[in-house]
Formats: structure tokens, C-alpha cells, sequence
């Protein structure tokens, strides 16, 4: 099993350093045709959701790999859950609600690696 959580750890947080270093580094007029709704953020919103999702991707590795401070890693999957659960409402909010498959993936993930690793953390 944890070579599993392991691995679902690691692909989520290339995905979300992945998505989040594109936020913070492209202008948000670069990112519209791609992600239409950052036309309801500022650009310093835009990079701030960046930024967390990077430091998230990172979170979910770093602690637990290196034995420093090992609950930062489920303290950071759920806030990547929130994340999510955030974005799947201003989807809905847009009346992108058939466009949220992704966030639900990537949420569902980032619970399940939490609820994983308190789990790993607990035995």
C-alpha cells in the first residue's frame, strides 16, 4: 500500500507544481484560452493560486520524504482538497459545471492521499 500512496503522492504533486508554476509564471491573458476562468481573478490572484498550488505540490513530497515534520504532507493534501472543492465552485459559479472532471480528479486524489498518509503516520 505504500508503495501505491507513493506513487499517487508523486504524480499529484508533479500535477500541481506542474499547473500551478504555469499560473504564477504565464501573464493571465496567456492563460485565458486555456482557463477561462481566470477572467474572474486579478492577475495577483491568479499567481497567488499559483503559488499555493506549487507549494502544495512540494508539501505533499518534501515532509514525509525527509522525515522533517512528516503531517505536513496530509496537512497539505487536504488543503489541496479545499483547493479544489474551491475550484469546482467557481466553475459552478461560471456555469462550467460539465468542465469540472479534472478538479474532481485531482480532488478526489488529494483526499485520498490525506486520508493515506494520517493513516501511514497513525500505524
Amino acid at each position: 500500500m505504500i508503495v501505491a500512496l507513493w506513487i499517487v503522492t508523486g504524480l499529484l504533486a508533479i500535477l500541481f507544481v506542474a499547473a500551478g508554476a504555469m499560473k504564477t509564471v504565464r501573464s493571465r491573458a496567456a492563460l485565458q484560452p486555456q482557463m477561462a476562468y481566470v477572467e474572474d481573478f486579478s492577475d495577483g490572484q491568479v499567481k497567488t493560486i499559483g503559488i499555493l498550488e506549487v507549494l502544495g505540490g512540494i508539501g505533499l513530497v518534501l515532509p514525509m520524504a525527509l522525515g522533517i515534520l512528516p503531517w505536513l504532507t496530509p496537512l497539505a493534501a487536504f488543503a489541496l482538497f479545499i483547493t479544489m472543492v474551491a475550484a469546482f465552485f467557481v466553475h459552478l459559479r461560471r456555469g462550467e459545471g460539465r468542465q469540472t472532471a479534472p478538479v474532481w480528479v485531482l480532488g478526489g486524489l488529494s483526499l485520498i492521499v490525506g486520508i493515506g498518509w494520517v493513516v501511514v503516520l497513525a500505524s
